[in-house]
């Protein structure tokens, strides 16, 4: 199995392991929170895809899904376009409020970028740099394997905390 195929199998996992973590509910259980510093679903599977969209995007040159097809407009929340949820704090997690059906639409979009971005790679590509701030510089093999796995870290969370409110009785 060569790496491009190892890579599309890995980013194949998060579309379905944020589904089955986020379909189905309402928003009560999307933004429960087990404390008041906790994330919730609905930022998780929100954070999971603008952290994957605009680093793959980054990474290769392309427009981000979540402006270039509106996403922004639709989700309308308070934030700068830019914001992935990176360093956000309690208060601005308690703001994302989303319907299970606009942000598996979401996570559906950035796989199908995801997907169509590593479709059209080479090999060679994977050892090209893309970030240099680092030291060892970062290849993008190494951002791509970097991104699928935080994503994934992020549908695992969502995932763990329906099974908590399921197992509740809040969800």
């Amino acid at each position: 199995m060569d790496a491009i195929t190892v890579l599309e199998d890995l980013f194949g996992r998060i579309g379905p392991t944020a589904t089955r973590a986020v379909d189905g509910l309402g928003e009560d259980a999307l933004t429960a929170r087990v404390d008041p510093g906790a994330n919730t679903i609905a930022w998780l599977a929100w954070h999971l895809a603008r952290g994957q969209d605009a680093q793959v995007a980054g990474a290769v040159g392309r427009d981000q899904v979540w402006t270039r097809d509106g996403w922004a407009r639709r989700f309308d929340l308070p934030f700068d376009d830019g914001a992935t949820g990176y360093g956000q704090s309690a208060d601005d997690v308690a703001r994302v409020r989303a319907r299970d059906d606009l942000l598996l639409g979401y996570v559906h979009a950035v796989q199908v970028e995801s997907r169509d971005v590593l479709a059209s790679l080479t090999a060679g590509d994977l050892d090209r740099v893309v970030d240099e701030t680092w030291d060892p510089p970062v290849t993008l093999g190494v951002r791509l394997v970097s991104v699928a796995v935080d994503a994934l870290e992020h549908a695992g969370q969502a995932a763990y905390l329906r099974g908590v409110l399921e197992r509740t009785g809040r969800a």
